[in-house]
This record gives C-alpha cells, sequence and structure tokens, in this order.
C-alpha cells in the first residue's frame, strides 16, 4: 500500500497518480485517509501531553506525601486517576484511527510512474517492441494492425490439434473436474514438463534461485502482495482452516521476505518457482476462453526480484529482457506492451505485458506480465533492508514476472508449428522434449 508519508508529502501527485489509473474518487480518498490521520496524530499529541503531566504529578504527589500533605496528595491523586481514563479513551481513539486509516489505505491501488502512458483500457495500450517490425511511439493495441504471415495452409487451433494428435484431453478434465482443468497426455505432458525444464534452467542461467514454495497460502500472505482484499473472488478459498490456493508463485515467492530486514550487500535477490496457478477467472465466457486460453489450473515458472529502490529499474530492464530471450528461442511472433494508467493491476506502479501471436485463431496472447511495484508491496509486508552507509532501514521494491505461463505457449508452439507431417518444435527445446516432431 502506498506509504503514508508519500500521501502526506505529495498529495497532488498522489492524486494525479490514482487519477491517471482511473481510480473513481481518487481525492476523496486521499483527502479521508489524510483527516483520519489528523485525528490520530492530535491523540498521540494529546496522550503525550497527559503523559508528561501524569509524570510530573507523580513526583508532585511523592513531595507532598513527605511534607504530611496527604489531602493536597490526594487530589492530585484523583487528577492523575481521571487523567488515566483519559488517556484510555485517546489510546483506544488512536487504535480506532490507525486501523481505519490502514482499511482506507488498502482500498488504494499504487500509483503508476511517470512513463506510463495515459489510456483507459487494453486498446491504449502502447506496442513499444516486437520481433515484427520497428516500433514507433503511436504505436497502441487500438491501431496496430501487423500481424506475422507464417504461410499456413487452414491452420487448425489448437484444440483441434491436440485432439489430432492426443496431447490433451479436455472432456476428460470436464469429467474429473471441471470445465478449465485439462488432462495432458503422452506428447502433450511431456512437452509441458519440457517447457518447465527449459524455463528454469534459463533461470538458473540468469541467476535466479529455484524456490519450490507451497501452492496453498494463508491471508497474511494474500494480504502481503495485494491479492487481498482485492482479488480475493477470484482466488480459490479453503475456507475451513482460511488458507487461498494461489494465483501466481509471486505470493509465497515474494512472502518469503515477509517481516525480514536485508542487508543491502543482499540486493537484489533473484528466486524463481514453478508451480501450478489456480485462478477462478469468475465470468470470464467466450470464445477467448476456449481450449487453452483461459484455465482455472495451469502451470507457470514465475521470477521475483527484491531490490534497493535506486536498482530496481535496471532490474525491471533485465527481468524483460530475460523473458524476451525465452521468445526468441522458442522462436515465436511477439510483441511488448507498456500498459497504460487505466489498464494496470491494482498493485504495480509499471507493467509490461509479452505476447505472442496465434496463427489458427488470427489473435495475440498474454504470456507474461512482468512488473515493478516500487514500494507498495514491500509496505504492505514491512520487507526493508538495511543500508550499508547510513545503518538505517528502508522499504524495499518488489519486483515479478511470468517467465513463461505454460498454457498459451503451449498453443502457440501448436499453432504456429503445424506441418502436413505434423507439429515442428523449436530447436531450443528438443533437448528437453527427447523428439523433434509431434506426429
Amino acid at each position: 500500500m502506498l506509504t503514508l508519508k508519500l500521501i502526506s508529502e505529495e498529495t497532488e501527485r498522489v492524486i494525479k497518480g490514482l487519477e491517471k489509473k482511473h481510480f473513481n474518487g481518487a481525492r476523496q480518498a486521499i483527502e479521508q485517509v489524510l483527516a483520519v490521520d489528523k485525528q490520530r496524530r492530535e491523540a498521540q499529541q494529546q496522550l503525550d501531553q497527559n503523559l508528561s503531566e501524569a509524570k510530573k504529578m507523580a513526583a508532585q504527589i511523592g513531595a507532598l506525601m513527605k511534607q504530611g500533605q496527604k489531602d493536597e496528595a490526594e487530589a492530585i491523586k484523583a487528577k492523575v486517576s481521571g487523567l488515566k481514563e483519559t488517556n484510555k479513551q485517546l489510546e483506544e481513539q488512536m487504535n480506532q484511527a490507525q486501523e481505519q486509516m490502514t482499511t482506507l489505505l488498502c482500498q488504494i491501488p499504487n500509483i503508476p510512474y511517470d512513463e506510463v502512458p495515459e489510456g483507459a483500457a487494453a486498446e491504449d495500450n502502447r506496442v513499444v517492441k516486437s520481433n515484427l517490425k520497428e516500433c514507433t511511439p503511436e504505436d497502441t493495441v487500438g491501431n496496430w494492425n501487423v500481424n506475422p504471415q507464417l504461410g499456413l495452409a487452414n491452420p487448425l487451433p489448437h484444440w483441434e490439434l491436440a485432439k489430432k494428435y492426443n496431447l490433451i484431453d479436455f472432456d476428460l478434465g470436464v469429467k474429473i473436474t471441471g470445465a478449465g482443468f485439462p488432462v495432458y497426455i503422452g506428447k502433450g505432458a511431456q512437452l509441458q514438463r519440457a517447457l518447465i525444464n527449459f524455463f528454469l534452467a534459463e533461470a538458473a542461467k540468469s541467476g535466479y534461485t529455484e524456490i519450490m514454495p507451497p501452492t496453498v497460502v494463508n491471508a497474511a500472505s494474500g494480504y502481503g502482495t495485494g491479492q487481498l482484499p482485492d482479488k480475493e473472488g477470484q482466488m480459490y478459498h479453503c475456507e475451513v482452516d482460511d488458507f487461498y490456493l494461489i494465483p501466481t508463485a509471486e505470493v509465497p515467492v515474494t512472502n518469503i521476505y515477509r517481516d525480514v530486514i536485508l542487508d543491502e550487500a543482499q540486493l537484489p535477490v533473484k528466486n524463481c518457482a514453478y508451480t501450478e496457478c489456480f485462478r477462478r477467472e469468475a465470468g470470464s465466457y467466450g470464445k477467448d476462453v476456449r481450449g487453452l486460453n483461459r484455465l482455472h489450473e495451469f502451470s507457470k515458472i514465475e521470477i521475483v526480484r527484491i531490490d534497493k529502490p535506486e536498482h530496481s529499474k535496471e532490474s525491471h530492464r533485465e527481468m524483460l529482457d530475460h523473458v524476451e530471450g525465452l521468445l526468441k528461442k522458442l522462436e515465436l511472433p511477439y510483441r511488448i506492451l507498456l500498459l497504460c494508467g487505466g489498464d494496470q493491476s491494482f498493485t504495480s506502479a509499471i507493467c509490461y505485458d509479452f505476447e505472442v501471436y496465434s496463427e489458427a485463431q488470427g489473435r495475440w496472447l498474454e504470456v507474461s506480465s512482468v512488473s515493478n511495484f516500487d514500494t507498495y508491496q514491500a509496505n504492505r509486508l514491512k520487507c526493508r533492508y538495511r543500508r550499508q552507509d547510513t545503518k538505517k532501514t528502508e522499504l524495499c521494491h518488489t519486483l515479478n514476472g511470468s517467465a513463461l505461463a505454460l498454457p498459451r505457449i503451449v498453443a502457440a508452439l501448436l499453432e504456429n508449428n503445424q506441418t502436413p507431417e505434423g507439429i515442428r518444435i523449436p530447436k531450443a527445446l528438443v533437448p528437453y522434449t527427447g523428439f523433434d516432431l509431434i506426429s
């Protein structure tokens, strides 16, 4: 969440940032936070004065008792007793104000960086890079008409290819669990495992330490990374134990550093993790969710960084380069989008999406989001680092990205590499699959 210091010292910048993110009632929300903080500070000031006065009175009582002035001492004791009762009320007011302020802050999203473009929706996102053409500042999703010509005659969508080559059984998944839980079979399962191992191996080459975290987390972890209280309706909730199935490895991996003070020399922390991810995807329907396009359970490799503020933008660039390198090695047509303010997530300060082109579907598929959260998550997590020069502690910056999510990568690989002989496997993936053709 946003720090009170930022809101107090840079109020107008915060309000403008929230408006850029199309957060309704931005000024009212910030003014309400400041009003509650004023109440808390006034109560704190009065409490401090009362405690100081009570201390002086206690000294007076001792002196009066020594002088035999018992009545005067008893009168002051009565005043001290009254102050104690007042102090209890002040402490209660402070606690209530603090709780109210925390609730308000949790309802306010992060503010975007200056370089985040204006815009209300996905059509306003900027296409900043592609392996299809040079991009210009005028290239937005809304006016991007560049699609690759792969020369495939009547290409089949991946759900038909999966059935043709017995790779994925969507109906069997419905029988076992429900829609959105596919069953991978034979070379379909091997392809999944190959991609997982390939992505983890590439992450290790880039210096990421692999983590194997739980896929079930408590509410404190969901709160720490901002899924709660914003996205509880999109997560599967185990109500008896009050646990949540993770929507991404970001949640457990980032929460490793909850309530932790790192040394500056440890930064940046670089972790990666393969997990299953679970998303209810409530309200999703239509052709865009067919096959692997939108699932309730899927595999994903996540990269997570914890860094100091002055280096986090460099970390973000390195993460973007890493994801782009994966797509190059998989020989997929891709584009990179800088999300506009209105299409950013609740917690991000800046986010880039990677999309690959699906020849058979004639559309772009999102396969990764790489975000810098600035101090927003760290403030919730109380994730800090100790500076070497001043020995003072400061909030870290947190970053994460998909590297990569498997379902739409698999969809694009199947659709874009189909040939009369079968489905060609990209050269970089062959050492992991053990075969170069699905036939």
